[in-house]
């Protein structure tokens, strides 16, 4: 069952996205959805104005960087369901109503997994290998294989945005919509959406240095939803650190000369990066107490009901 299309918000970030929007925008009132709200980047290119020809609401987002206008817009969003979507006419209007079922049925949110076989000729080789990988690091480091989680095309109900704490600015923020999801355990579906080819408008994607970012991104999240992972990398790379060290300063006493600065870094090294180690030992069993306790208060007030 798919919810009452006057109870979906559809939210359409933008920056110059003029030869697209207007498109995306009057397929979506094609299809009964009225309540279509545009948050733009300051676009220069007629952007807003093709917007609201077609029959968008549209807002100007103070802040600069997609986070900032996605973090904007869920603050003016009262509708109970939001349907978000890029505006350069990749993803297709047409699988809103699958992308919007599954809330019916109690998911707190849904992505729309491009990487299909389907879908594959609409990426380069190197992107659609480097989404892969940054997909299967999301999983070693927040526990949780989410198929597409730098896709822009999502759907959430209004109570599961309000628990996220966002943050990001810029085009990390599906990275840390995605962490916030395994954060507060929301039950996530995935469902395979259809993906084109870029027409009429220019990537804003740099796959080299956004793809640093988003792995800074998916490392840094992790703090909190995988803390064993965070601070046990820091602490083994300190350990192995030392152990280089160490071995260089065997080598040398064996040559009968001493380094006594390096040997107690050494020391230094190795004990602080076990002590960092098991700090993310501890950190991730409170961790794991702490999510075993809400989620027995949560049974029993659905228990109660």
């Amino acid at each position: 069952m798919i919810p009452d299309k006057g109870l979906v918000c559809v939210l359409i970030p933008t920056l110059n996205e003029a030869p697209t929007i207007g498109g995306v925008i009057l397929e979506f009132r094609q299809l009964g959805y009225e309540n279509i709200l545009v948050i733009d980047g300051q676009s220069s290119d007629g952007t807003r104005t093709a917007a609201e020809s077609a029959g968008a609401r549209v807002a100007v987002q103070t802040g600069r960087g997609k986070g900032n206008a996605v973090i904007e817009a869920f603050g003016m969003i009262t509708e109970p369901y939001i349907l978000m979507i890029d505006g350069d006419g990749t993803y297709s209007p047409g699988d809103a109503g699958k992308m919007l079922e599954p809330l019916s049925n109690g998911a707190d949110q849904v992505i729309g997994d491009r990487l299909t076989a389907e879908n594959q000729a609409s990426f380069s080789r190197l992107n659609y290998a480097g989404n892969q990988l940054l997909n299967r690091l999301f999983k070693i480091a927040h526990g949780r294989y989410l198929s597409d989680i730098l896709s822009g095309y999502r759907a959430f109900s209004l109570a599961a945005v309000r628990q996220m704490q966002l943050k990001e600015s810029g085009f990390g923020i599906e990275t840390e919509i995605s962490a916030e999801a395994v954060r507060n355990n929301h039950d996530v579906r995935v469902v395979p959406v259809s993906y084109g080819k870029r027409s009429g408008t220019k990537t804003k994607l740099n796959p080299f240095h956004d793809g640093i970012k988003i792995t800074s991104t998916i490392y840094r999240l992790a703090r909190m939803s995988n803390p064993l992972f965070y601070f046990g990398l820091i602490g083994i790379v300190l350990m192995v650190i030392g152990l280089f060290v160490g071995v260089y300063v065997l080598f040398e006493w064996f040559r009968a000369i001493d380094h006594i600065p390096l040997t107690i870094l050494t020391v230094l090294l190795i004990v602080i990066g076990f002590q960092i180690f098991m700090f993310g030992v501890i950190t991730d069993m409170m961790l794991a107490y702490h999510r075993e306790l809400v989620r027995e208060i949560q049974a029993g007030r659905r228990k109660e009901k």
